[in-house]
């Protein structure tokens, strides 16, 4: 049987790659393939993955639910479940296409539901804190069931294997998003399974990541507080978490949320100015917990946009580019030149300094 998360050691490294159109156009999932693709040598083929924002404008009121199951039996008991939490308006396996390096494949399923008026008036929350606590309850009490995207108008896709081959399997080539983000995966401390590829994902939230954050047991004790539950083993998933918890549930700007994921050294906040420097203080002793250490490059897509993030002393690579009203991302500038050869600018993205494009929804 395939070692799940934490029970081996693998050294390694990652690649990550992201496009957006600023002007909310959808555009198909060929591009972001062909740049991850580019970084084939930075994975190994223990996991890809992409993320996708626009791509179900048709559904696009219902939250999304990509599940994978081991076998029927934990189909049967998480569609029990959801039917009874949620009105899903439709269902469907997800449609693949054989591809030979990609194999062990769970049942992948997705469904289409909506929170019931009677449940919001049954209880003192959101739809969306209600259907984060569905999911987490799902991913801890039904063995065999996970699942790994539930946001509105948006997708993830992941498997074991190389992201181009995953692109692949999962036709990403036939649908068309605004914003696509992807993974090429050479886990660090752990073995591939499907469920551990890349993008990690809450509600809208997805994660992409290049790094190892050597905090993760504070970061995980702190998240636990809050009600998450981190059944990975992987360091990635709590900075999904992270994310939800100081922007969605806290109500943190994004720009505030990345000071405290990568605050500022001791001695950088003591050359502040005096305002400056005492939020930066008290914004560290606040989220002590919350702090990322760590190399770490990262891209966080969520439904304004996307937003990437450095390690304070930069570690990992990350660069940005621009044509036209399309930004792009990547691990290497390589990986840019080859969807967009003659960028109108690039450059690295800076150690610490959050960097937001957002997106203008445009009318279908």
């Amino acid at each position: 049987m395939l070692k799940r998360e934490g029970e081996v050691r693998i050294p390694s490294g990652c690649a990550i790659s992201a496009i957006i159109d600023r002007g909310g156009a959808r555009f198909s999932g060929a591009d972001i393939i062909e740049s991850i693709a580019l970084m084939h040598d930075r994975s190994n083929g223990l996991g890809g993955g992409f993320a996708a924002y626009g791509i179900y404008p048709e559904h696009k009121e219902y939250y999304a639910f990509h599940i994978f199951y081991d076998d029927n039996d934990a189909r049967v008991r998480t569609e029990e479940f959801l039917f009874r939490h949620f009105d899903i308006e439709t269902f469907e396996q997800i449609p693949t296409r054989k591809v030979r390096s990609i194999h062990h494949a769970p049942l992948i399923w997705r469904y289409f539901g909506m929170v019931p008026q009677s449940k919001m008036r049954k209880n003192d929350y959101d739809a969306d804190e209600y259907t984060a606590r569905c999911v987490i309850r799902i991913n801890n009490t039904i063995p065999g069931a996970f699942v790994f995207s539930s946001g509105k108008n948006m997708g993830a896709f992941k498997a074991v294997g190389y992201p181009e081959d995953v692109g692949e399997y999962y036709m990403l080539d036939e649908y068309k998003a605004h914003t696509w983000t992807a993974h090429g995966r050479f886990p660090t401390n752990t073995p591939g399974w499907w469920g551990g590829a890349h993008p990690f994902t809450l509600l809208d939230w997805s994660i992409v990541h290049n790094g190892e954050i050597s905090s993760y047991d504070a970061n995980r004790r702190y998240v636990e507080q809050f009600g998450y539950k981190c059944n990975l083993q992987t360091d990635t998933e709590v900075i999904t978490y992270l994310f939800d918890l100081l922007v969605r549930r806290q109500g943190l700007t994004l720009e505030t949320a990345a000071k405290v994921l990568a605050a500022p050294e001791w001695d950088v906040i003591d050359r502040m100015p005096d305002e400056e420097r005492e939020i930066c203080t008290a914004l560290r002793a606040v989220y002590s917990g919350a702090l990322i250490n760590g190399p770490f490059s990262i891209l966080v897509g969520f439904k304004q946009g996307i937003l990437a993030l450095n390690d304070r002393l930069k570690l990992r690579s990350l660069i940005q580019a621009t044509k036209g009203s399309k930004t792009y991302f990547a691990s290497e500038e390589s990986a840019i030149r080859v969807i967009c050869p003659d960028p109108e600018s690039i450059a690295a993205v800076d150690g610490g300094t959050p960097v937001f494009i957002p997106f203008a929804e445009v009318a279908e």
